[in-house]
């Protein structure tokens, strides 16, 4: 079973998707569409297999014409 938690009121449920179709087989990557800067924050990512992997990924959503970070 493949899901995506979204958290109480994140308004992300219609802008999130697996980046391939049955990420059990690939990977469980996701896209988040029509970035916010109220999307800035740290998510968490786990994924199950025979064991738990968590990775933590702080994102930062600047307002338009800011300049780019890497």
């Amino acid at each position: 079973d493949h899901h995506v938690n979204y958290g109480s009121g994140s308004g992300l449920q219609d802008r999130v998707a697996f980046v391939h179709t049955d990420p059990g087989q690939r990977d469980a990557s996701i896209r988040l569409a029509d970035l916010q800067e109220s999307d800035t924050g740290t998510y968490q990512c786990r994924v199950r297999k025979n064991t738990v992997a968590v990775h933590e990924v702080i994102v930062t959503v600047e307002g338009e014409g800011a300049p780019g970070r890497c």
